[in-house]
């Protein structure tokens, strides 16, 4: 049995926040400023003395962002970790980096540790791409010997040989991220511990990424990943810690893990949608307009080649005889999916609103999270166009992967697009 590289035990970390006590009195007298002032330099000074947090504030709360958390990882796994915003994701990764001290347990690492938590952490602005990655290298802890032995492979991963003497500060975010893993990834640490921070690359970059962290754990080395893209956790791990409020909800296996987490958020995905006061990406004739959206449903969730069904409320302004609804879908990128158009019915009277029930046909979105945009008008895209209301960035919603026959989940990469092509024949020409 392989030794355990990393080991958790009763790990918490405390917080205290302070909150401006709220003032009942119409207004403060220059005596009670005084005294509130006074006081609180008391306590900061004393805080100071005692080598205590000092907090901004009149009242304190105590919040903790992780609470009594353990778990091992073995040498050579790469061990995904997933919650929603807020879990404790990011002040995990930040004490078993040392960047942050429990409030109680212990963490022991065997192994040198390289982290890639922020983008760009570690770099200098005024410094060239070739000045930081030596820069970087010595504060993740390569030697210089190192450092030059890896250099030509490091520009070559990061793709910035055109910008090496540019300081970095004219950098895109994208550059940078690409930097800063490249230097990481080649570091041969024994751990790598990777945050949500490979989002900025663009999809061949991040494609490469995860190339690069199967190689790594290939090698014998440990990887801890934190990231939201569920296909690229199940695609990159064998086992997932769920974080839920501070806690351990769940640890095991990956697709068991994603579907824990997924069904939290299902629970949180809301289903109707006030338009009144929505982004409206261009002014209609306003005959008009869509008032609320809704899914049908409890939560905002289809699986996979399940139709898509939502009703549009629609009150009439002007006098109008037909309407149609239009709706074109996007990746959770902002990228187009795809548009249609429903046939024309009777429209509302003026002042009054009317629901309209829209159903798309079994469609093979990928896994992932999509919104839309809804307008209201006549014509389609075969005849002209009239756009009464148009209701932009709204109605998000989720696709579950696909099951195999084996029950399981079939993994799907962000980079291979938002539809699934159902067949691809070939034979010899």
């Amino acid at each position: 049995m392989s030794q355990a590289v990393i080991s958790v035990e009763g790990l918490s970390k405390r917080y205290l926040i302070g909150h401006q006590a709220v003032q009942r009195e119409y207004y403060l007298s220059l005596r009670d400023v005084l005294r509130r002032e006074l006081r609180n330099f008391v306590r900061k000074g004393a805080d100071f003395a005692r080598g205590r947090q000092i907090i901004q504030g009149d009242e304190l709360e105590e919040f903790w962002a992780l609470k009594d958390v353990s778990f091992d990882v073995k040498m050579g796994e790469v061990i995904g970790v997933i919650g929603r915003n807020g879990a404790g994701k990011s002040t995990l990764l930040k004490i078993l980096s040392r960047i942050t001290e429990p409030s109680q347990g212990r963490v022991v690492l065997r192994g040198r540790v390289a982290s890639l938590l922020e983008v760009g952490t570690g770099f200098h602005p005024e410094l060239t791409g070739r000045e930081n990655i030596y820069l970087n290298g010595a504060i993740l802890g390569m030697t210089q010997r190192e450092i030059r032995r890896k250099f030509d492979e490091i520009v070559s991963f990061a793709e910035v040989e055109r910008f090496l003497d540019t300081p970095v500060k004219r950098y895109s975010s994208g550059m940078y991220v690409r930097l800063a893993f490249a230097v990481a990834a080649h570091l041969e640490p024994e751990i790598l511990i990777i945050d949500e921070v490979l989002a900025v690359g663009d999809a061949s970059f991040q494609e490469k990424c995860l190339g690069k962290m199967k190689d790594v754990a290939v090698g014998g080395r440990t990887v801890l990943f934190v990231s939201h893209n569920m296909s690229a956790v199940m695609q990159l791990t064998q086992r997932a810690i769920v974080l839920s409020a501070g806690r351990v909800e769940y640890i095991g296996n990956s697709t068991e893990a994603v579907e824990i987490y997924t069904r939290a958020s299902r629970s949180s995905m809301v289903t109707q949608f006030d338009v009144r006061a929505a982004r409206r990406p261009f002014r209609g004739t306003e005959e008009a307009k869509i008032i609320s959206l809704m899914f049908d449903r409890q939560f905002a969730h289809f699986k996979f080649m399940e139709p898509l069904e939502f009703k549009v409320r629609v009150l009439g302004l002007r006098p109008v005889s037909k309407l149609r609804v239009s709706i074109t879908v996007f990746s959770v990128n902002g990228s187009p999916v795809g548009s249609g158009f429903s046939q024309e019915l009777e429209a509302p009277g003026t002042g009054e609103e009317r629901d309209f029930l829209v159903r798309l046909p079994p469609l093979r979105f990928a896994p992932g999270t999509y919104f839309c945009s809804v307008s209201i008008g006549r014509g389609n895209n075969l005849t002209s166009t009239v756009e009464y209301d148009t209701v932009a960035d709204t109605m998000y919603f989720e696709v579950s992967p696909e099951e195999t026959e084996s029950g399981s989940l079939a993994s799907w990469m962000s980079v291979w697009g938002s539809i699934s092509i159902p067949s691809v024949e070939i034979s010899r020409s």
